[in-house]
């Protein structure tokens, strides 16, 4: 026969383990809170993303804007987790007005990729539709003021099977969960 104390202490037990439960369940709702929870992503990042062309938080040259070629910049990766199946590039600006804006998706690259030269898609490199509803690189063109883009490199392990021209929803979905490894660059950009 249960007495009310353990009857108690079983229901608070019982309480905490589905409040927990929730936590964590509803803690990991987007794509960037289940990636910082991921053990793999939570230690510091190994992948290195540079560029050539401009440094952390540097400004990003014309020739790689709307005002310029609206090409991608050079960038280089390093430090690839060697159990990586495919690289995946996410290019956006947060300080859109209308939310992130995504400026370039591209998956299935090469995980061997070391280099992804000025105007060129990666080795293998699937490319989605960016917020300008193309499938291509869309170069910064901040409406007003100076905005950061952020060039992301994530190592995957797998590869993901989307049709090219998939939008940033579907790509978003398909990385959950297979991440093991990611890198940023930032750069910023004004018109004036």
């Amino acid at each position: 026969m249960m007495t009310s104390s353990t009857f108690q202490k079983r229901s608070q037990t019982a309480v905490w383990t589905i409040a927990m439960v929730l936590f964590f369940t509803l803690g990991c709702l987007s794509l960037t809170q289940c990636q910082a929870q991921s053990p793999e992503v939570k230690k510091q990042s190994m992948i290195k993303i540079t560029s050539p062309a401009f440094h952390q938080e540097e400004m990003i040259p014309p020739q790689y804007t709307c005002v310029g070629k609206d090409i991608n910049p050079p960038l280089h990766i390093e430090d690839v987790p060697a159990s990586a199946k495919s690289l995946a590039l996410i290019v956006d600006d947060p300080d859109a007005p209308m939310g992130i804006w995504y400026h370039w998706l591209v998956w299935n690259i090469d995980p061997k990729t070391k280099e992804i030269p000025e105007n060129s898609v990666p080795p293998h490199g699937v490319q989605g539709k960016n917020d300008f509803g193309k499938t291509k690189y869309g170069g910064p063109c901040p409406p007003f003021g100076t905005h950061r883009y952020y060039y992301r490199v994530f190592a995957l392990d797998t590869q993901l099977h989307l049709p090219p021209g998939a939008d940033k929803e579907a790509v978003k979905r398909a990385l959950a969960g297979h991440v093991i490894d990611e890198g940023e660059l930032m750069g910023k950009f004004s018109k004036k």
